[in-house]
């Protein structure tokens, strides 16, 4: 399933007291669903802690997780390294009308935002994509635009890890390597 091209998810807005379980559920989407790194704008160095800890456990040696201080500029260098840069907003394109082909074979960065996003990044975004033109929340947007990116196929991957989930019809079992 592995995509030759490079994924990442910018988070962008992160406000440290309100927002770090969501955050964090955003970057748990992201590993989960195939990105190659999450990079979360700010100093939130639990947040990028815990994702590490979730990635140490469960495994995906791929994954990266990390901070940038200045979100603009980490997107004007992946633009400028010829990447594409996805911004997932209720105002954009609407999800079944947007052209997949067009980033697959590309480095491609989604943003997600939290709290109001400033118009610089849906001035520089390639591609403003909305879930339904509608509020919602950036954890399902993500893992809805990431499915559908990967064709379902994230959804069997394995990895090399400390613990596995056995999946049952009821019950509970998770075993260690």
């Amino acid at each position: 399933m592995k995509n030759m091209a490079k994924l990442g998810v910018l988070r962008i807005g992160h406000r440290p007291k309100r927002d770090k379980r969501i955050t964090t559920h955003v970057g748990l989407v992201s590993r989960t669903f195939g990105a190659d790194q999450f990079i979360l704008a700010g100093n939130d160095i639990k947040v990028i802690n815990t994702l590490n800890k979730v990635n140490s456990k469960w495994g995906n040696e791929n994954f990266k997780a990390e901070l940038t201080k200045s979100p603009k500029k980490f997107v004007s260098e992946w633009k400028k390294k010829g990447g594409k840069v996805v911004h997932l907003t209720m105002y954009g394109i609407n999800l079944p009308d947007f052209k997949f082909n067009n980033i697959r074979k590309e480095d491609t960065l989604i943003i997600v935002g939290a709290e109001k996003v400033e118009p610089w990044y849906y001035e520089n975004a390639d591609y403003n994509v909305a879930i339904a033109n509608q509020p919602h929340s950036e954890v399902s947007a993500l893992a809805i635009f990431l499915d559908r990116y990967f064709k379902g196929k994230e959804l069997y991957k394995e990895y090399d890890s400390k613990l596995k989930i056995i999946p049952m019809k009821s019950g509970k079992k998770v075993v260690e390597k």
